[in-house]
């Protein structure tokens, strides 16, 4: 399976016929509502599959839906994800020091976001999955097993209008994975500190309503959607029912800026995807999944790299 190929050949293609030469290749796919990056399956991207006849079912009931692939051990890709959000900040100085350090050089490929943005494809590690992070001071996150991506060709709705994610560049150097932990001590080096922000919450206060309230109230943009689905799956893996879910995690992630049908949707998610699969242990601690991003520098290309797009 040679990706960069993959991303070359499917660039401009329809939706549907991308998402089959992907399964066909080997990456398994989901479906994702039209416009947006939220799964159309009840499972989202655990629902990914190489079967085509599964692939174009899915794309004969929802013809526009958008191109979502598993990150990680699922698919073989782990993904950086750089945000370009204005005046909020942009993720690119952070990624150029990480790509001086060497930190970042064994890239796949590039794509560029509807926001402005970059997903940097890397292959990922197969004896040693890394799993997501957000580093949202540094406006970088890092897409690997547990997370997923929006792949060209699919179409996102902004305040520019409908923008597609387009293949930028490959690369002609050799691809190797990206050391996840040691990019994200290098551009997030507060990780090193105790943390009293959106940092995973400790272990003990996993199973504490109040306490995971708490966490959630204090989620940035960028993580604030994951994180409440996080702590709402772990919510309901202890068998609390979504309506108990709602009213220990709802207010908090209302303070943190979600809408209230954005809450509703992602806690009946939550909870459905926890009924479906067996109970974690209490003591284990989980990583949120991976969040959206944002807007526009061009991004930055390397020696070596071939140009795709205008």
């Amino acid at each position: 399976m040679d990706i960069a190929k993959l991303l070359l050949t499917t660039n401009r293609m329809p939706t549907r016929n991308a998402a089959i030469a992907f399964a066909r290749a080997g990456v398994p796919v989901f479906p994702c509502a039209r416009e947006q990056k939220r799964p159309l399956t009840a499972a989202g991207f655990h629902d990914a599959s190489c079967d085509v006849d599964q692939v174009e079912t899915w794309w004969a009931r929802w013809p526009d839906a958008n191109l979502g692939i598993p990150t990680g051990s699922a698919s073989g890709i782990d993904v950086v994800d750089v945000d370009a959000k204005g005046v909020a900040g942009s993720g690119f100085p952070a990624f150029e020091r990480a790509a001086t350090a060497g930190l970042v050089d064994g890239e796949l490929g590039r794509v560029r976001t509807p926001s402005g943005g970059l997903h940097v494809y890397f292959p990922a590690m197969r004896s040693r999955p890394q799993r997501c992070w957000q580093a949202a001071v540094a406006r970088i996150d890092f897409r690997g097993t547990g997370g997923y991506v929006i792949a060209p060709p699919s179409i996102l709705a902004t305040d520019r209008g409908r923008v597609a994610y387009r293949l930028f560049s490959v690369s002609s150097a050799h691809a190797k994975p990206v050391d996840a932990v040691a990019l994200r001590e290098f551009v997030d080096p507060r990780r090193a500190r105790p943390s009293t922000r959106s940092a995973e919450p400790a272990t003990a206060a996993v199973l504490d309503p109040r306490r995971l309230a708490g966490w959630v109230g204090r989620l940035q943009e960028g993580e604030r959607n994951a994180g409440l689905f996080w702590a709402a799956c772990r919510l309901a893996e202890a068998g609390l029912p979504a309506d108990a879910v709602a009213s220990a995690l709802a207010p908090a992630a209302a303070s943190a800026g979600l809408a209230d049908a954005e809450i509703a949707t992602t806690i009946r998610s939550a909870s459905r995807q926890a009924s479906a699969r067996p109970p974690r242990p209490s003591s284990t601690s989980h990583t949120p999944p991976p969040t959206p991003w944002s807007a526009p520098p061009s991004p930055p290309r390397r020696a070596g790299d071939t140009r795709c797009l205008p």
